[in-house]
């Protein structure tokens, strides 16, 4: 049985941490695991990871994941990225019962009275004396494992029971989190702190900075309700605590960073007005880059910054590095390949973006029917000679896309209910095709921000717009889309003629649309899009109280219309950058 917490050192887990990349072949059992040689173990194992090698993390942490809370830890957040990377009905009840076994194997470590109680205790008499060094870790690592378990049992099943345990889980994980943060607050001027008193405070600052980040994204009417269950979120504390745990030198310092890079490279691109920090995401990725320079998920990052830099020729080779970096983890090679769908349809090499849109659909779990709608699109694109080539048939891949939507917590996925309410046009006996989609869904994961710092690209993705504006323009007998149709291409051409300066013309495009309201038959969402849009053409233009006066419209007077969270998501940051207080709207 180990001797957990008896203050030992001798283990043969040790080893000094700079040799740590490709030193260890066959790394010997430790006989014993105190706290200190636990944390030694785990950051062993995390320098494995970051080096590709997946398996041998697991092959270290595995003997200990029953008796040491890190290894418990260690052990099954791996198995449960592997299970979000893969999305396999197996990887998930294998991650959610590894984490069940962590959460037991932290709880035995944890003080017998509840957190709460001891937490509280200890703030109002201002010592630590109550809880041990290993009651402090035990709490994060608890919570860490809570919060983990919650996201898993939201994608496990869609029943409202699962939905509620999973928001419980969280809200535990959220108030741990908070007495433990009070916890440090009360022991910074301590001048007895050690080595393992410091990993306590970067878990402490992972989590506090987190949970703050997340909620500070959300709308001001989601996050109202959640403030009455005790939630609350700041942005700019998320941020300085997620940047001090990232500067510091205790195991979660990765995870900061890796927290930070997916807010400046992703959330603040879907969920935000794709103003990206780029310079903060190179210089929190460099030391990484040089201690791990073929770590794969470190080369994904790389690439993702190039990307968003509008360096796709260099993404496209750093991605490729990524691939050929590991054959184990397949799924890291299916990030690649939707990133560089993304890059080539920037630059509309058609025949390559399929290429990728059709490994995905063919290996990918993660969603079906994106995929499949994403490869019928780019189709689309193709001259007619190059699609019988392809030997596809894309009313057909269209009509797949209805039955391959999944569901996730009890909700559908907005991106998966546009695609098919979009692919509802090739449902009939006479299929009336699509027009651009490929752009219109490079709108809706904010591409245009993207490609919008290649002024080459972004002209001659103007040309393809005013092309099919042309068409559609000569077309003598109009459909019932016709009007959508061309709202659409105002929209995709309104944002290209802002990227390039040209204003006044990206507003007249703008204007057309909410002109044509009441036209619209089926996208719905234009108007309320297309104002947040001109929103944020005026916000460029100085041209605060106008641009707030649309914000604002888009926010209020619209609601029932495709991927309505995901705006939501956007105004709110959109009014937050103009500094409206989300109390001072309705």
């Amino acid at each position: 049985m180990a001797s957990v917490g008896n203050g030992t050192e001798e283990s043969g887990g040790g080893g000094e941490e700079e040799n740590f990349e490709d030193a260890y072949e066959n790394i010997p059992v430790a006989s014993k695991m105190d706290l200190k040689c636990a944390l030694e173990e785990c950051s062993m194992a995390l320098n494995l990871f970051l080096n590709n090698k997946f398996s041998e993390a697991l092959e270290l942490l595995r003997p200990w994941s029953k008796d040491s809370m890190y290894h418990a830890l260690g052990y099954s957040t791996i198995l449960v990225m592997q299970a979000a990377m893969t999305f396999e009905q197996q990887d998930i009840q294998l991650g959610i019962s590894t984490m069940k076994d962590a959460l037991q194997t932290c709880q035995r470590f944890r003080k017998r009275s509840t957190v709460v109680e001891s937490l509280s205790n200890l703030v109002s008499k201002q010592t630590v004396d109550q809880l041990t060094e290993e009651e402090m870790h035990a709490e994060i690592c608890y919570a860490e494992c809570l919060l983990q378990k919650a996201a898993l049992t939201f994608v496990q099943d869609e029943n409202m029971i699962n939905f509620i345990k999973g928001g419980l889980k969280i809200r535990t994980s959220y108030q741990i989190y908070k007495e433990c943060h009070q916890v440090l607050q009360t022991t910074q001027g301590n001048k007895s702190k050690n080595e393992t008193y410091y990993q306590f405070e970067g878990g402490v600052k992972l989590g506090i900075g987190a949970f703050n980040l997340m909620l500070s994204l959300l709308p001001g009417r989601i996050l109202r309700l959640l403030e009455f269950i005790g939630f609350s979120g700041n942005r700019e504390l998320g941020l300085c605590q997620l940047r001090e745990g990232a500067s510091g030198s205790s195991l979660r310092a990765i995870l900061c960073t890796f927290t930070l890079l997916v807010y400046h490279t992703y959330v603040s691109l879907i969920l935000g007005t794709g103003e990206a920090n780029l310079q903060e995401a190179d210089s929190l990725l460099e030391p990484y880059l040089l201690k791990f320079p073929n770590g794969s998920i470190i080369l994904f990052y790389a690439a993702r910054i190039d990307i968003l830099k509008g360096n796709f020729e260099k993404a496209q080779l750093r991605f490729q590095d990524c691939i050929a970096a590991q054959q184990e983890w397949k799924q890291i090679h299916h990030l690649c390949y939707w990133e560089l769908m993304w890059c080539y349809t920037f630059q509309q090499d058609w025949l390559q973006a399929y290429r990728y849109a059709d490994l995905l659909s063919k290996e990918s779990r993660w969603s079906k029917a994106i995929y499949v709608f994403q490869k019928a699109a780019i189709l689309c694109m193709l001259p007619e000679d190059d699609l019988k080539r392809t030997g596809e048939d894309i009313v057909s891949l269209f009509r797949q896309v209805d039955g391959l939507k999944q569901r996730i917590a009890g909700k559908s996925i907005p991106t998966e209910k546009f695609a098919v309410r979009k692919a509802r046009r090739y449902a009939c006996p006479q299929p009336v095709k699509l027009i651009l989609p490929a752009l219109e869904m490079m709108y809706v994961w904010n591409g245009f921000a993207i490609v919008g710092k290649r002024a080459d690209l972004t002209e001659n993705l103007l040309v393809t717009i005013e092309k099919e504006e042309a068409a559609l323009q000569n077309e003598t007998n109009h459909n019932e889309y016709y009007v959508d149709d061309v709202c659409m291409l105002q929209l995709l051409k309104g944002l290209c003629l802002k990227h390039l300066g040209r204003l006044m013309q990206a507003e007249l495009c703008f204007s057309k649309v909410i002109q044509s309201e009441k036209q619209i038959k089926y996208d719905s969402y234009l108007v309320p899009f297309t104002l947040y849009e001109l929103g944020l053409l005026y916000k460029q233009q100085d041209e605060t109280e106008k641009a707030i006066r649309y914000i604002e419209t888009a926010k209020n007077n619209y609601k029932e219309y495709s991927m309505e969270s995901r705006l939501h998501f956007r105004i709110h940051a959109a009014l937050d950058s103009l500094k409206v207080s989300p109390a001072s709207t309705p």
